[in-house]
């Protein structure tokens, strides 16, 4: 039972980033003082979209180049965030971001293209991960054959995966990402998927690299939305044999009792934003889970009969993973502990990393991001040393 004991990571989505000289310039701005704040190695979790992953193929040095910057700023990089594919800081973000889908080729093209750049950043004999959007979006309509086109582009992946580790000899694994409302959210979801995408892998002989290559990012606090009980969820994946590549290690908003919690209820109305989808979630005294696609003022003001009497509710916003509450609105912050330590149980050790990307929409006062990062960064690593 172990965790991992690479640097730590946070994901740089939360800085805009559409060219190259843009990301370095957040790893100057953020990322480096990020580092001298906490005082310990940290890695970069690095989210490169589609534009910057065709401008680092436009020359043959280019990706030498970028991995030259990275050892010059003395940051590693084991991780990519591949889920993202456009600009994830434009005005309206919302259910676009799980564009393209897995039925695309453009989703193919740009994760390849994630891996070749990964495979040359990464450190020697180091393996690597990166996540992905979990298929699709259950609100968009899809052709009858949408499910064989996913798992035939996937199968196709995990060939080029193999190529490349063949070819380089960096092993890289792609964590496809369940989300609330998406096609895999749930971990029954995700469980069904994997036992579909392995019966036609092994009709082709290509079981054992679908094995190898394609695993899942557990991000604590979608399954925590989900009202999933994270430490079943975890055993779950581990008896499927379904490895865990990466977790996100989020926090989501938690108001319990939210019939007897007036001022909690009206202060989520402050949350409520155009750029991010933020599903929410209820769990009634029946154990019955409802759910809203986005967190939207009418909502709030008038939440729908079935939301009334819930025991609970959680909604899909990211916060401080290091905050216990967000004025008078809860978190999942308890859940944490429970999640790490299931992590610990596994035979291997998944790549672990901070994913709060919502600072700069945080109601109120926009806080200094280097030492929100530092704070979140230097309360994980106090968990992890709890466990370890």
């Amino acid at each position: 039972m172990t965790l991992s004991t690479r640097p730590l990571s946070y994901c740089s989505n939360v800085h805009p980033g559409l060219t190259v000289a843009e990301v370095e310039a957040g790893l100057d701005r953020f990322t480096l003082p990020v580092q001298t704040q906490i005082g310990r190695p940290l890695a970069a979790g690095l989210w490169l979209a589609e534009p910057v992953i065709r401008e680092l193929h436009t020359s043959p040095d280019a990706i030498p180049k970028f991995a030259d910057g990275l050892r010059e700023r003395k940051l590693s990089c084991y991780t990519l965030n591949a889920f993202p594919y456009g600009n994830f800081h434009s005005e309206r973000v919302k259910e676009n971001v799980y564009l393209p889908d897995w039925s695309q080729p453009e989703r193919l093209d740009y994760t390849v293209g994630c891996a070749n750049v990964l495979s040359a950043i990464l450190p020697e004999n180091a393996e690597g991960s990166i996540s992905t959007v979990p298929l699709g979006f259950k609100e968009f309509e899809y052709k009858d054959d949408f499910p064989n086109l996913a798992v035939n582009q996937l199968i196709e992946l995990a060939k080029a995966f193999n190529d490349l580790h063949e070819q380089t000899g960096r092993l890289i694994r792609l964590a496809i990402e369940p989300e609330p409302f998406c096609l895999l959210e749930t971990t029954d979801e995700t469980v069904e998927f994997f036992e579909q995408l392995r019966t036609v892998a092994a009709d082709r002989n290509l079981l054992e690299l679908v094995n190898r290559h394609l695993g899942v990012c557990y991000d604590v606090c979608h399954q925590a939305v989900e009202f999933e009980d994270i430490a079943a969820s975890i055993a779950k994946l581990a008896e499927h044999d379904i490895r865990i590549v990466k977790v996100h290690i989020t926090c989501a908003i938690d108001i319990p009792k939210p019939g007897e919690n007036p001022d909690a209820v009206a202060a989520l109305e402050r949350f409520v934003e155009p750029r991010y989808l933020h599903q929410t979630m209820g769990r009634r005294p029946n154990s019955e889970i409802v759910q809203v696609v986005d967190l939207n003022a009418d909502f709030v003001q008038s939440p729908p009969s079935e939301f009334a009497d819930a025991e609970a509710w959680r909604v899909h916003y990211h916060v401080p993973v290091n905050a216990e509450s967000v004025g008078p609105l809860g978190t999942t912050r308890h859940v944490l502990p429970t999640a790490l330590a299931a992590v610990n149980r596994l035979s291997y050790a998944p790549d672990l990393e901070v994913e709060t990307y919502t600072w700069d929409v945080l109601p109120g006062e926009q806080p200094d991001l280097v030492a929100g990062l530092s704070a979140e960064l230097d309360a994980t690593e106090g968990l992890l040393a709890e466990i370890r």
